[in-house]
């Protein structure tokens, strides 16, 4: 099982990062953790083991990644998963037909998608709605509602929603609250301090944080969560092999590091946007107008790497995009390269149309995930994309 010792959560969290989950190997005393590649375990006997029999079921790797992801969110277990949408497939399997969920009303795609199109054919239902709004929240509970899923900061207009408030629903409710803490990572919010029963990553992003891999994970504290979750990880076997656990791992050790140059160069950026005429939305927490700032203040320790601006139409949204040279016009996010990317066309497409406009999602916006290269070369790059506007 992955678990994390007390001592370790009472480190701080750049000790946690490094330490957590990496104790050196005990055969050859190797500080990094190894890579077991392998895909089933000698026994001595029939029951005879050491702890492992198949690698869907345990791998040493995955299990230091586990560790150490539980320790970031301050949970007692971490699960991996192949992607993260993996890890949601994963979550939805604690569900059964005619359940209910509720979930933010801008979210990442592929989890629109899969809520949609995959688990709809299942029996599940769900409700999406403006979750800054707690109000909007507890009118589209039902009888049935049995998940609240939120992201905070959204993908991509960066709403806020507040932790505490959603978890304290769920409990009134009966039903189990889950935050996708992507964008904001464990090194500026920690939703499971403020009540949520499960802490969701696409581990691909700021977690790892090099753009080469792609991985998922589920941080939980309730013990029955935690049994279920341990149990569906082996039965669905949507897990990740053991190099991608290792690419994570050796992620997480500069995540504090990174998260704060990622911030620093977002922070710098959002506000120089700010003063630019042709920038007709921009959305940023960290920013003083944006409706969410004060509580993102309260919950967050720092405000994120993500900017979106509007520059007008799809045809200039399109002509920023393609002036950029140091923004790398792709889809994901996280990487200590800067990216940019035209969420209506690529992470969103399967959203339609009408109701993102709802949400104020047009087809003109971009995000930019801003990198940990020289802010001023990062600045000049947007100059020179505003000037193709």
């Amino acid at each position: 099982m992955a678990t994390v010792s007390p001592e370790k959560k009472e480190a701080g969290f750049s000790t946690r990062a490094i330490h957590a989950g990496n104790a050196p190997d005990p055969r050859t005393g190797a500080v990094a953790v190894p890579v077991y590649q392998t895909s089933t375990y000698a026994q001595a006997g029939l029951g005879d083991h050491k702890g492992y029999e198949y690698a869907r079921t345990h791998n040493p790797t995955r299990e230091a990644l586990e560790q150490n992801l539980a320790a970031l969110e301050n949970g007692t277990q971490g699960l991996a998963y192949a992607s993260g949408l993996a890890a949601t497939t994963t979550l939805l399997c604690l569900l059964k037909g005619g359940d209910h969920i509720i979930a933010s009303n801008n979210m990442y795609g592929g989890t629109f998608r899969l809520f949609d199109q995959v688990f709809q054919g299942f029996g599940l239902s769900a409700t999406y709605v403006d979750t800054s709004d707690l109000a909007q929240v507890e009118a589209a509970i039902k009888p049935s509602t049995r998940l609240l899923f939120v992201e905070t900061p959204t993908n991509p207009l960066l709403t806020i929603t507040d932790l505490a408030g959603i978890a304290a629903l769920a409990k009134k409710h009966g039903a189990i609250s889950a935050c996708d803490n992507t964008f904001a990572t464990p090194f500026f919010q920690r939703p499971l301090e403020f009540g949520i029963d499960v802490v969701l990553h696409s581990t691909t992003k700021y977690l790892n944080g090099h753009s080469d891999m792609v991985g998922g994970a589920l941080i939980v504290k309730r013990d029955d969560l935690a049994q279920r979750l341990r149990f569906l990880q082996n039965a669905v076997g949507a897990v990740p092999g053991p190099w991608d656990c290792w690419l994570a791992l050796r992620g997480t050790k500069t995540l504090a590091l990174r998260m704060e140059r990622h911030e620093a160069n977002a922070r710098h950026l959002a506000g120089f946007l700010a003063t630019q005429k042709k920038v007709q939305r921009l959305f940023y927490p960290g920013l003083p107008n944006h409706p969410g700032h004060a509580l993102a203040k309260q919950q967050m320790s720092g405000f994120g790497g993500i900017i979106t601006l509007e520059v007008g139409d799809l045809s200039a949204g399109k002509r920023f995009c393609e002036a950029l040279k140091l923004f790398t016009l792709a889809e994901s996010l996280g990487g200590v390269e800067s990216l940019v990317s035209h969420p209506a066309s690529m992470t969103h497409a399967s959203v339609p149309k009408a109701q993102r406009e709802a949400t104020g999602f047009t087809d003109g916006l971009v995000r930019l995930s801003v990198g940990c290269e020289d802010v001023a070369d990062l600045e000049a790059d947007v100059v020179r994309a505003l000037a193709a506007v």
